[in-house]
């Protein structure tokens, strides 16, 4: 369980520097990789919204 959590750790750390590789200039295969990292972010914060729409987790004070 530990070594999974681990490997998820490092994919999201890559695809972290990833990113910010590609908004830099990075090579084709690191704007790949940025690329798919955002679309997983997306989706990830899409499916936030949908399964929990009783619980706001905004704050609301307009920062």
């Amino acid at each position: 369980m530990i070594v999974l959590l681990i490997g998820v750790l490092a994919l999201a750390v890559g695809g972290c520097v990833c990113v910010v590789w590609a908004q830099r200039g990075g090579p084709r295969w690191v704007r790949a990789v940025a690329t798919v990292t955002l679309a997983a972010g997306k989706m990830v914060r899409r499916s936030k919204r949908y399964t929990s729409p009783g619980l706001n987790r905004s704050t609301g004070d307009g920062d």
